[in-house]
């Protein structure tokens, strides 16, 4: 079996820092491998005044909070941060956090956020191109003594960036995104880990974006086994069937009561006891997937981080 880990995501919508790193600290002592944080700056659930941790100062924060756990951004949105100012920042931090720094990076989607902010909100493939040029930019700045680029979007000229982040070659970068004809092209070109889609799809769903990725591996000359493969997922466990299917109930409710008839859209692709979410896991592996990130849907993260540590993990190590 290859290699596979598992990571949590964490809301950052929260009223407090404090249960954001009670959180983090649990997954800490439970062994996951990371955490993981959403950039947003305004309310995604309710109401968009609901008070919301900014991503980048929230993984500083945690970062200098934890000593083991790795953490990343799902993800970063790439015109809200230069990319040669963002190189530096992830350098600095990757330094600073003795090398547990995943950069996440992204288009961004969420046409609200931007209008709201001050930033123009360009066309899919506009918002792909700008990703592309900012992945070759920080990639350059983390290796390179003093480089330059000049493209359509961004330019740098002798970019001094030292001192260099700790992990060698560099953080890894992951880019998320699904898109056939542009993303995946970005993702073989310059990714270190992949990221399709978030929290919902079928392994056969999965498999065909794999096959697409190394697709366009193969065009650009780079070995398919260089990126990583992670899913994002909800997840809902219980400790017995009588449990799990309590906890799928009351999640379907409020997902109804969130989004009416489309809630049903978004069942958990993991659920049940831990047997059952071991045996959903599995073929996931078999689609592709190394590494899970886990967003925990119950009424109790910390219980529900517990047993799938303590229950199923072990079944993939």
């Amino acid at each position: 079996m290859p290699s596979v880990d598992f990571g949590v995501f964490l809301g950052l919508e929260r009223p407090g820092y404090s249960p954001i790193l009670d959180d983090v600290l649990q997954c800490e002592r439970l062994g996951y491998h990371s955490v993981w944080v959403a950039d947003h700056v305004i309310g995604m659930y309710e109401n968009p005044g609901d008070p919301r941790f900014e991503c980048w100062t929230t993984s500083a924060a945690l970062l200098a909070n934890t000593s083991r756990i790795m953490l990343g951004q799902l993800v970063l949105c790439n015109p809200f941060r230069h990319p040669p100012l963002l190189a530096k920042m992830a350098a600095t931090l990757d330094s600073i956090s003795g090398g547990r720094l995943i950069l996440g990076l992204g288009t961004g989607w969420h046409e609200g956020e931007f209008r709201a902010y001050g930033y123009p909100y360009e066309s899919n493939a506009a918002r792909v191109r700008r990703l592309d040029e900012a992945a070759e930019i920080i990639k350059r700045m983390w290796t390179e003594e003093a480089p330059s680029f000049e493209g359509r979007y961004y330019r740098v000229e002798k970019a001094w960036n030292a001192p260099k982040p700790e992990q060698r070659p560099h953080p890894p970068l992951l880019i998320a995104g699904g898109g056939e004809q542009l993303t995946l092209r970005t993702v073989a070109r310059h990714a270190d880990m992949s990221n399709f889609a978030a929290w919902t799809g079928k392994p056969e769903d999965f498999k065909a974006k794999n096959d697409a990725l190394d697709a366009h591996c193969e065009k650009a000359g780079r070995d398919p086994r260089e990126i990583r493969r992670s899913w994002a997922a909800y997840g809902l466990i219980g400790e017995d069937a009588a449990g799990a299917e309590m906890s799928l109930q009351s999640y379907t409710a409020n997902m109804q009561a969130r989004y009416g008839a489309a809630g049903g859209d978004r069942r958990p692709p993991l659920a049940g006891t831990p047997e059952q979410v071991a045996e959903q896991i599995g073929r996931y592996i078999d689609a592709g997937v190394d590494l899970f990130i886990l967003r925990f849907m119950g009424d109790d993260l910390k219980k529900e981080a517990e047993l799938f540590a303590d229950e199923v993990v072990p079944k993939f190590k």
